[in-house]
C-alpha cells in the first residue's frame, strides 16, 4: 500500500487538539503507518480568508514551529522532505513524508519579499487563493482574476522552486495563471466539473491543459465535490478518475484528499481507506501502473522534474 497525498489540512487540527500524528480525532492519522511501503503526506497551514495582513503571516509562523516540533518528537515516524531525494530517502527508511504547503496567498500579507521567506521554511506549494478574494486574485466565490501583485507573486514563486497550486481559482483567474506561468501548475486537491457540476471543480478544457503542461491534479474526497448529491462514494471517486484517463490524464491524476478541511465519506475517510480504494479501481479495469502511478508516481516524478 502506498499513497502520496498532496493536500491536508490536519496540521491545522493538530495544534488546535495540541495532538500529533497519531491523533486520534483526526481524519489523517499515522496511527496505521504500518500498513504503508511508501508514504508522503503534503500539510498545508490553511489561512482563513478573514486573517489577513501581517496576522496571516503570523498565523504560518505559529503552525510551522508547532510543526517542526512535531517533526522532532515523533522522528521515528516522520521525516520532513523538501525534495525528491528526500522523498525517496525518508520513505526507504519506512517513515512517513511530510511536505510543508500554504493554502491562501493571505500568507504574504501583499509583500513580495515573503514568497522568500516561505522558500527558506521549506514550504514547497502555494495554493495562490482560497473562496474569497485577496491580494493575489479570487477564489471561486468571487468573480475578479489575478492582480498585478498576484502576477508577481507567480514569477517569484518560479524562481523560488514553490509550486503554483490553482486550486479553488476562479476561472478568469485560471486563465490569467496560464498567461503568467511559464513552469507547471498543480491543482492539488480539485475534481472535475463534468462529473460534479460545483464550479470549484476544474472544467475538461482546465484539466487538459494542466495535462499539456505536465502538472498534478489530486483527486479532493469532498462529497460535494465528488457528486452531485452530495454521496462521495469510492464509485463517484472513480468515475472522476475514469474521465480524467479519458482527458489523457494518465500522468497527472495525483491523490489531494483535503483530509480535515471536508467532510469524505466513510468509505474514505482515512489514508487506509483512501489507498485501499485502489483495490476498486483495478476491480473497474483501471491498470496496475496507472493505480500505481496515481497514488504515488505521477507525483514523485513531478517533483524530481521541477
Amino acid at each position: 500500500m502506498q499513497l502520496f497525498d498532496l493536500h491536508c489540512d490536519s496540521l491545522v487540527k493538530y495544534l488546535e487538539y495540541r495532538s500529533g500524528f497519531l491523533c486520534e480525532k483526526t481524519q489523517f492519522s499515522l496511527k496505521n503507518k504500518d500498513y504503508f511501503r511508501r508514504m508522503v503526506q503534503t500539510m498545508a497551514v490553511f489561512v482563513p480568508d478573514d486573517i489577513r495582513g501581517e496576522r496571516a503571516l503570523e498565523y504560518f509562523k505559529l503552525h510551522q514551529k508547532y510543526l517542526s516540533q512535531l517533526l522532532e518528537r515523533e522522528e521515528g515516524l516522520v521525516g520532513f522532505v523538501s525534495s525528491s531525494k528526500d522523498i525517496v530517502r525518508v520513505t526507504g527508511e519506512g517513515r512517513c513524508g511530510i511536505l510543508l504547503a500554504v493554502e491562501s496567498g493571505a500568507v504574504l500579507a501583499g509583500k513580495l519579499e515573503n514568497v522568500d521567506y516561505l522558500a527558506r521554511m521549506g514550504v514547497r506549494l502555494m495554493t495562490l487563493v482560497w473562496n474569497g478574494e485577496n491580494e493575489i486574485g479570487s477564489g471561486h466565490q468571487t468573480d475578479n482574476g489575478l492582480s498585478d501583485f498576484g502576477r508577481q507573486v507567480i514569477k517569484r514563486m518560479e524562481e523560488k522552486k514553490i509550486i503554483v497550486d490553482v486550486s479553488h481559482l476562479n476561472d478568469r483567474g485560471f486563465a490569467e495563471v496560464c498567461e503568467v506561468a511559464n513552469k507547471p501548475f498543480v491543482a492539488t486537491h480539485s475534481n472535475l466539473r463534468s462529473v460534479c457540476s460545483h464550479k470549484r471543480n476544474l472544467t475538461e478544457k482546465q484539466f487538459e491543459e494542466i495535462v499539456r503542461r505536465e502538472g498534478l491534479v489530486g483527486i479532493n474526497l469532498y462529497e460535494r465535490f465528488l457528486s452531485n448529491q452530495g454521496k462521495g462514494t469510492i464509485d463517484q471517486m472513480y468515475r472522476h478518475v475514469s474521465r480524467m484517463l479519458e482527458l489523457g490524464g494518465e500522468d497527472v491524476i495525483a491523490c489531494g484528499s483535503d483530509f480535515d478541511g471536508a467532510d469524505v465519506n466513510p468509505e474514505l475517510d482515512s489514508p487506509v481507506k483512501f489507498a485501499t480504494s485502489a483495490e476498486y479501481l483495478l476491480q473497474k479495469g483501471i491498470s496496475q501502473s496507472v493505480v500505481n502511478k496515481m497514488f504515488f508516481e505521477n507525483a514523485l516524478r513531478f517533483f524530481a522534474r521541477w
